[in-house]
């Protein structure tokens, strides 16, 4: 892939025209650069996004471990059901746009046959790390780029799968962020979204409550802090995205769903299941069924199973 391929899903973020090859627009003539190879396509935010820029900045998330290799990162995302599902429903020649790619790893594990990968996001000492990481395995089909959700640059209808895993519930109007988000899928494109569950996220608030209360000498059943006890940058940056984020924000289902019609995104389905005792199916397929009743009973059982990590669950839709 050369420079001008990414250019064409690139744009402006203050007209949205058109990317000429100095980084100037096209429409308003305004300049820009592209440091390290990463083009900055962002404009001055507000006061409540500049904050968490400026927390990422301090540390990246999430981090590279020591003496990292491609095969040793796709071995790491493969423990993830969910991380197989999203490769496996992807097709080999598909445009992707990561929102909030943090350090890259779902952009370098996704960047394989045909596809084209697009990791977006606001810190740019993050980016650095998943441009170097790039370079380190040999990915040429991954561009990196600095931008805010808010204004992004990024062509609107270009790309046929929008990721974004924990990122707008650090936005400051997650609904509003959603409805940018929407724009930049082409129609029948599919949108995959994943943000804190408001169920799901009470036992992180509750160790987060013992850690301040003990001015984090203590933080209790964390099992993502004991796996990265022998690596102090990436437990550090897990500390800090968990416990110690300057905005946050939680979601029911409903809630996201209603993001989905108020912005003609076709519901498809949410991981892991809100339908009780379904079957693992096919990650872009509509769900059985969708009875809200049923996904609020789902939600309690999220408590359990993704509260030890978070509790981020998945909504998957197709826009209209």
């Amino acid at each position: 892939m050369t420079e001008d391929d990414f250019r064409e899903l690139l744009a402006c973020p203050a007209c949205a025209n058109p990317l000429a090859a100095d980084w100037s627009c096209r429409g308003c003539a305004a300049r820009f650069e592209a440091p390290d190879g990463i083009p900055n396509l962002r404009l001055p935010g507000d006061r409540r996004t500049d904050a968490v820029r400026r927390f990422y900045e301090r540390a990246p998330f999430p981090g590279y471990p020591p003496r990292d290799s491609l095969p040793a990162l796709h071995a790491r995302a493969e423990r993830s059901v969910f991380a197989c599902l999203v490769d496996q429903a992807i097709a080999g020649d598909a445009r992707i746009v990561e929102i909030g790619c943090g350090t890259g790893q779902m952009c370098l594990y996704l960047a394989r046959a045909d596809r084209v990968v697009v990791g977006a996001d606001l810190a740019r000492a993050a980016l650095r790390l998943g441009a170097a990481a790039a370079r380190r395995f040999g990915l040429d089909r991954v561009q990196f780029v600095e931008t805010d959700l808010g204004r992004p640059g990024l062509r609107a209808g270009s790309f046929d799968v929008v990721y974004s895993a924990g990122v707008l519930h650090h936005t400051p109007d997650p609904r509003a962020s959603f409805a940018r988000l929407v724009q930049l899928a082409r129609p029948g494109g599919t949108i995959v979204l994943g943000v804190y569950n408001a169920f799901a996220r009470v036992p992180l608030r509750l160790r987060r409550l013992v850690a301040r209360l003990s001015g984090f000498r203590l933080i209790p059943f964390d099992p993502v802090l004991r796996d990265r006890k022998n690596e102090p940058a990436r437990r550090e940056a897990w500390l800090r995205d968990q416990y110690q984020h300057p905005e946050e924000h939680c979601h029911t289902l409903a809630e996201v769903q209603g993001w989905f019609a108020e912005n003609r995104v076709e519901y498809l389905r949410a991981y892991p299941s809100a339908v009780l005792g379904e079957e693992r199916e096919e990650l872009f397929a509509r769900a059985s069924d969708n009875w809200r009743a049923e996904g609020w009973l789902a939600q309690l059982g999220w408590i359990r199973a993704l509260g030890r990590e978070g509790g981020l669950f998945f909504t998957v839709g197709r826009r209209m």
